[in-house]
């Protein structure tokens, strides 16, 4: 307090509690978001009688049944285990070819001089703004007119022929690279995919696998999609196979087999994004988005 009788705080001590502050916001938010995970935990390893008598505990049950983990689950009609591997083809499938297609547009769109590279741009940025479900029934009635229902392609087709939100992002990125390095491999008579090929790719990798993760994620928790376009069972994906098997043994109120599927769908996209949260965080804080 200075002789005017002002209090003056040291910028160290405003520092200090400005991080205390922070921390405590995402700790509570950490929390937040742990429980219910906990909770489904918990909850799965309960026999359905324990389940209905103590739905909202947050401790361990007596006499876990892990049973229910290797062996109960797998025994489930429709078969839980079918509709895994076709999330992972379809997931990785489209991924894979659509990764490619979308880093080939975005390195076009950043490094090379074409006519109309703006408006084409622009153009394709401006469907990033069209609800899906404007497009929806128009969708489902071309994919009918040219018989693409309760198959794979609807869901598959459209992500190979490239992401725009990956396109956006990537070009953002390999617009930071600097051009002199493409100008000089042109110099030295490199074509443009091995431009591509060896000089770009290598440098965005962050960003691209970045991508490709959240990519990844969207497409294996899509429920949406796949519920619209696939009828046939062996056709399911594991989001539509967890709604049916809902509808089937929440009448035997059986919920916790049910959470211990859903445990088991999430295990995937939990584990990709907890060894790979490194190169999401680098490649958001390169390119200076928040």
């Amino acid at each position: 307090m200075n002789k005017y009788g002002e209090i003056r705080f040291n910028k160290n001590a405003i520092k200090r509690i400005d991080t205390i502050t922070t921390y405590t916001f995402l700790l509570l938010g950490s929390v937040l978001m742990i429980i219910p995970l906990i909770w489904m935990l918990f909850s799965a390893l309960k026999t359905p009688a324990q389940f209905l008598t103590t739905q909202l505990s947050l401790k361990m049950p007596e006499n876990p049944q892990w049973v229910n983990f290797y062996k109960r689950v797998w025994e489930m009609t429709p078969k839980l285990q079918l509709g895994i591997l076709n999330s992972i083809i379809i997931s990785f499938s489209t991924i894979i070819v659509g990764t490619f297609v979308s880093s080939l547009a975005a390195f076009a769109y950043a490094k090379l001089n074409f006519p109309g590279k703006q408006k084409l741009f622009l153009a394709e940025l401006a469907t990033m703004m069209i609800p899906f479900a404007v497009i929806m029934i128009p969708q489902f009635i071309m994919y009918a007119r040219i018989g693409w229902l309760n198959t794979w392609y609807p869901l598959m087709i459209p992500g190979m022929l490239g992401n725009v939100s990956m396109i956006f992002f990537l070009r953002q990125f390999m617009g930071g690279i600097p051009t002199s390095m493409v100008e000089s491999a042109r110099i030295d008579g490199a074509g443009f995919f091995r431009i591509y090929w060896q000089i770009i790719m290598p440098n965005a990798k962050p960003a691209v696998a970045a991508q490709a993760i959240l990519w990844f994620m969207a497409a294996w928790n899509d429920y949406f999609a796949p519920s619209i376009y696939l009828n046939e069972p062996s056709k399911l994906t594991v989001q539509v196979m967890i709604s049916q098997l809902n509808a089937m043994y929440a009448i035997q109120t059986d919920y916790p087999l049910l959470l211990t599927a859903s445990l088991i769908a999430l295990l995937p996209v939990l584990i990709i994004f907890i060894i790979f949260q490194k190169q999401i965080i680098a490649s958001v804080a390169m390119t200076g988005l928040k």
